[in-house]
């Protein structure tokens, strides 16, 4: 009989940038999503975050859990934790979902199982958010691209 936790198949690991947090979830996980939300965006600090979700009984912690901080935020229902020695957003939980966790996909050493195929919150995205616009090389910088300018940009939610 297995220990309880342990993983039944495959898994896939990750971990926060100073590698003091490790953890891993069984394959594949439930969910993939972006997330355009102002409350996920400044958490994360950058244009939109992408999480991997599964269920906590297919989740867990390999090494790290007492160097985590957390951010409840009661209006919003949501609890936020982080490394507290490199300050990177591990985990992401909400309260009308207590048996789910949310990780950000980019802490994953491998693939999850699940690709990101929803969008969340696009009514609150940043304006500044790169749509897939044609891009350009950008003269004398070799590897960066560019968007070329144009008269008026066309919103891809609102169409205007």
């Amino acid at each position: 009989m297995k220990p309880a936790g342990a993983p039944s198949g495959p898994v896939a690991r990750g971990g926060c940038v100073c590698g003091a947090v490790r953890f891993e979830i069984d394959v594949p996980a439930v969910w993939a999503w972006h997330d355009h939300g102002l409350a996920s965006r400044r958490a994360q600090g950058c244009a939109y975050a992408t999480y991997v979700g599964t269920w906590k009984r297919r989740f867990r912690w390999l090494e790290g859990e007492a160097a985590l901080t957390r951010y409840e935020d009661a209006e919003a229902g949501t609890t936020r934790s982080f490394c507290r020695r490199c300050g990177t957003p591990v985990t992401y939980e909400k309260a009308r979902s207590p048996r789910f966790i949310n990780i950000p996909r980019a802490l994953f050493e491998t693939r999850t199982g699940r690709e990101p195929r929803y969008h969340m919150n696009l009514t609150e995205r940043a304006d500044w958010t790169y749509w897939g616009e044609p891009l350009g090389p950008l003269k004398g910088y070799p590897g960066v691209m560019r968007e070329r300018p144009r008269k008026k940009r066309l919103d891809p939610v609102d169409g205007e």
